[in-house]
């Protein structure tokens, strides 16, 4: 009995050990489970960054109401074709939210892909939709002030509040180049 007793001892010691060693590297596997996730993280997309569709088309909504309703770029803007589009053409605006967020989730990365109305020069070119609206420079850093207005109200972090501004801006060209056009023929 003595003998049973201590080989029940030394079973249970040796379980209890492999138990403490599986624990262990269970423990150190999750830790570089926890490392990796911490790198994976750091390497998200803008578009997962921005939280995905959802706070995107929230973001989008705000901000194309807020376009709206802006004394630059909006219904009593200077400019006679924003001014028409902001106060006659209103039926649209659902589904120019619509491929807006279609266009911000293409160009941050996301699964969405947007084909613009009216094809440019690239796949997500911006300059055929707006070349009869002739936006002027200023007009258009109005609309990019509106946007970074818009993220904040969003309380989108400064990182990729900088990198969606950046997306945008990079397309100025696009979108200012029928007031370019119309300013060269005279």
């Amino acid at each position: 009995m003595a003998q049973d007793l201590s080989t029940s001892i030394a079973r249970r010691s040796l379980v209890a050990g492999l138990a403490l060693s599986a624990a262990t590297v269970a423990l150190a596997g999750a830790d570089n489970a926890y490392a990796q996730a911490k790198e994976t993280t750091s390497e998200k997309s803008l578009y997962e960054r921005l939280g995905g569709v959802f706070a995107i088309a929230a973001v989008v909504d705000h901000f194309s109401d807020a376009v709206v309703k802006n004394p630059v770029v909006g219904q009593k803007s200077k400019n006679p074709q924003l001014r028409e589009w902001h106060t006659k053409n209103l039926k649209r605006l659902p589904g120019l939210k619509f491929m807006r967020t279609l266009w911000v989730c293409n160009v941050s990365g996301g699964p969405f892909q947007f084909t613009a109305t009216k094809p440019g020069k690239t796949p997500v070119g911006l300059e055929e939709a707006h070349r009869d609206l002739r936006i002027s420079p200023a007009e258009f850093d109005e609309v990019v002030a509106e946007l970074g207005r818009t993220l904040d109200f969003a309380k989108v972090p400064k990182r990729e509040k900088a990198e969606v501004l950046a997306a945008f801006a990079a397309h100025k060209d696009e979108v200012t180049a029928g007031y370019v056009a119309a300013a060269k023929r005279g």
